[in-house]
């Protein structure tokens, strides 16, 4: 049963009673570049397990915490973790959460007991804070043998590079997890990694034309589109999550103003929450966000006859939606639906339940 946040909050770093003579001992430390400093552990099955959990990154501000969930879980509970309040420790409460930590501060600590599960299994440990769960996490192996540390697809793919030895795993791969660059990779690509200029949620998606774009899962846009390839996630996996991936091929796109939504008359968004993304038929992602009590649905698919991106928004709002472009954007914006008003796109509720925009690439940008 998930301990109660509101009185764990106030315990880290207090005294714990003495732990039974059969328990199981583990330290787990938050380090830098978004890391557990140890990323698997075993336990017998329903043995005791008494886990320090210390904050020691050295950067100032950077809450973690450590949130053990049921097999299978992790991604699910990272992203849920996005959308719950900082006041619950960005935990949510769902019943795929097993136990948790609260979020702790730069040095500080707290103890965790609990009693292992009673069914073998391999049981994911993640930091909820927004963004840190698509690259912190780990494993408990519960009454099961452990595989091979390089072969280890429960941690993550710069732990198993740092083990594997100079060869290490394929620099490029196949996995739709964890594609490393477009040569060998299957389309379309979507790697959940850190993109420059952007924030440590993102999620590059590529096709097979070498059309290409990042989004940022924790802002909820579209950061930039590029073509002549994919990414190359080499420096990422090998800088222990601190690296970015490298961009490969020529950006046509960037969005200089931030989240492009509007909703009613309001001039700037109050609150944009993602909440997560699904792939849906031909392997593409949609992406579900929510904004100022509109609930939307946007994916992005490759555009026929030429470079450029078609994205598809499917909105639920009672208030007309405005969409902010920019005119010098590398790219003219062309709307299935709504008026241009300047470079604003206004759309009335019923018009923004399904529109696209087209985003095809020019030499002089702009929007219609």
């Amino acid at each position: 049963m998930l301990h109660s946040l509101a009185l764990i909050a106030g315990l880290a770093g207090a005294m714990a009673p003495p732990a039974p003579a059969d328990t199981v001992e583990i330290a787990i430390n938050a380090v830098t570049g978004l890391q557990f400093d140890r990323v698997r552990f075993q336990v017998p099955a329903g043995a005791p397990v008494r886990l320090v959990f210390r904050n020691t990154d050295p950067q100032d501000d950077m809450p973690h915490n450590l949130v053990i969930t049921r097999p299978g879980a992790r991604t699910q509970v990272a992203q849920a973790g996005m959308a719950t309040p900082r006041e619950q420790h960005h935990v949510p409460k769902v019943p795929e959460v097993l136990f948790a930590t609260p979020l702790l501060g730069q040095g500080e600590r707290f103890v965790l007991t609990f009693t292992a599960p009673t069914a073998p299994g391999a049981f994911p440990y993640v930091c909820t804070f927004p963004g840190h769960g698509f690259v912190m996490y780990g494993v408990m192996y519960v009454a099961m043998e452990m595989p091979a540390l390089a072969q280890d697809e429960n941690v993550p793919p710069t732990r198993r590079v740092a083990v594997a030895g100079p060869a290490g795993p394929p620099a490029w791969t196949t996995s739709r997890k964890n594609p490393g660059t477009s040569f060998g990779t299957t389309f379309p690509a979507v790697s959940r990694t850190f993109l420059p200029g952007s924030g440590p949620a993102s999620i590059a998606v590529g096709f097979e034309d070498g059309e290409s774009y990042g989004f940022d899962a924790g802002d909820s846009y579209l950061r930039y589109a590029w073509t002549g390839g994919f990414v190359d996630n080499v420096k990422h996996w090998g800088g222990n999550g601190n690296a970015y991936a490298d961009v490969l091929g020529q950006v046509y796109y960037r969005s200089e103003i931030g989240f492009p939504l509007r909703v009613g008359t309001r001039q700037e968004s109050d609150s944009v929450k993602f909440r997560g993304y699904r792939l849906v038929e031909g392997g593409l992602p949609e992406f579900h966000y929510a904004v100022d009590g509109a609930d939307v649905r946007e994916r992005v698919a490759r555009r026929t006859g030429g470079p450029g991106l078609v994205r598809t928004f499917v909105i639920q709002t009672a208030e007309p939606i405005r969409f902010l472009t920019e005119p010098d954007a590398g790219v003219k914006f062309e709307a299935s639906a709504g008026r241009w008003n300047g470079s604003v796109l206004e759309l009335t509720p019923a018009q923004a339940r399904q529109f696209t925009l087209t985003m095809v690439p020019t030499a002089a940008g702009g929007a219609r």
